[in-house]
C-alpha cells in the first residue's frame, strides 16, 4: 500500500469514527454540552496517536497491543467516570470489558517481548504513513469493538440486570473461556513444538477456536447492552459484526492461513487437518485418515 493511499485510509478511518460517535451519542450524557460518548471516541484515536510517536522514533512496534489495551481500559473508564452514577448494567459491561482486556493484553505483550517483535509490522513500520495508518486503525478497532459497553454506560436507560444481561454474560464467558484456554492450549504446544502446527484440544474443532471465543464474548456484550439501545444508538450493534469481519477477511484469519499454508502446506498432515476442520465455527473432529 503506498504512502497516499495510507493516509486516505486514515482518513476514511476517522470518519468512520466519527460518524459512529454521533451515532453512539443520540441522547446519551453530556459534559459541558459535549456527548461522553464522542469524547470516549476522540480518546480512542488520541491515546493510539500519542503511543504513534515514540513508536516511529523506534521503530518499534512492541507496544502497540498494550496501547489496544490501554485505550480499551481509558475509553471505558472514562466514559463510567463521565456519565454519572453507573447502574448495574454498566458496571456489568465495563467489568466484563475490563477483564478481557487485561487478559489478553497481558498475553500478547507478553508474546511480543517473547518473540522479540511482531510479524505484521516487519514492513509496516518502515514506512511512517503506513504505520501511522495500522496505529488509527487500532484506535478506530477499539471504538467500533466496545461500543455497546459505551451506550450503556453513557446512555439514559439503564435499567437492572434482566433477562438480556444474564444471557449475555453467559455468552460472554463462553467466548471469554474459549479464547483463554485456546491461546493456552497452543502456547503450551508451541513450547514444546516450536516447528509444528497445532491440532489438539479445542485446535482439533476449529483452526481458528481463539477468534471464535473473541467473536462470541462480543456478540455477549451487544446482547447485554439491546435493551439500553434506541434511536441511532443501534448503529452500535455493529460490534460484533466488525469484529467478525475484521478477523475473517483483514487481519486475523486470512494472514495467518497463509501464513501457515506456506510453512506447512506441503505436509499431508497439515492438508488433512484443513480438510477436516473448520476455519472457525467448532464442530466435533472427524476422522483423518
Amino acid at each position: 500500500m503506498s504512502s497516499g493511499r495510507s493516509l486516505v485510509g486514515a482518513a476514511v478511518g476517522i470518519l468512520v469514527g466519527m460518524l459512529v460517535s454521533w451515532a453512539g451519542s443520540d441522547g446519551g450524557a453530556r459534559v459541558g454540552g459535549v456527548p461522553v460518548f464522542a469524547l470516549c471516541g476522540a480518546l480512542a484515536f488520541a491515546v493510539n496517536w500519542a503511543a504513534f510517536v515514540p513508536a516511529l522514533v523506534a521503530r518499534t512496534e512492541r507496544f502497540y497491543d498494550l496501547t489496544g489495551s490501554l485505550t480499551y481500559l481509558t475509553v471505558v473508564g472514562a466514559a463510567t467516570l463521565l456519565s454519572g452514577e453507573p447502574g448495574p448494567r454498566s458496571l456489568l459491561v465495563a467489568g466484563l470489558v475490563a477483564v478481557w482486556t487485561l487478559r489478553l493484553g497481558t498475553f500478547l505483550f507478553r508474546r511480543v517481548l517473547r518473540e522479540g517483535k511482531d510479524r505484521r509490522f516487519d514492513q509496516i513500520k518502515t514506512d511512517p504513513a503506513r504505520f501511522f495508518l495500522a496505529w488509527t486503525l487500532q484506535g478506530l478497532w477499539v471504538l467500533l469493538t466496545v461500543s455497546p459497553a459505551l451506550a450503556v454506560i453513557t446512555g439514559p436507560e439503564q435499567g437492572g440486570l434482566d433477562l438480556a444481561a444474564v444471557a449475555g454474560a453467559a455468552l460472554w464467558a463462553v467466548g471469554f473461556g474459549i479464547e483463554v484456554v485456546a491461546d493456552r492450549q497452543k502456547a503450551a504446544f508451541r513450547r514444546e513444538n516450536p516447528d509444528g502446527f497445532i491440532s489438539s484440544g479445542l485446535w482439533a474443532w476449529s483452526r481458528h477456536p481463539n477468534y471464535f471465543g473473541e467473536i462470541l464474548l462480543w456478540v455477549g456484550v451487544t446482547v447485554i447492552a439491546l435493551p439500553t439501545l434506541s434511536g441511532w444508538r443501534w448503529v452500535t450493534v455493529i460490534s460484533p459484526l466488525f469484529v467478525t469481519f475484521l478477523l475473517t477477511r483483514v487481519s486475523g484469519i486470512p494472514m495467518l492461513e497463509a501464513r501457515a499454508d506456506a510453512r506447512w502446506g506441503d505436509r499431508p498432515d497439515y492438508v488433512r487437518y484443513k480438510e477436516t476442520t473448520p476455519v472457525l465455527v467448532p464442530r466435533p473432529p472427524r476422522g483423518r485418515r
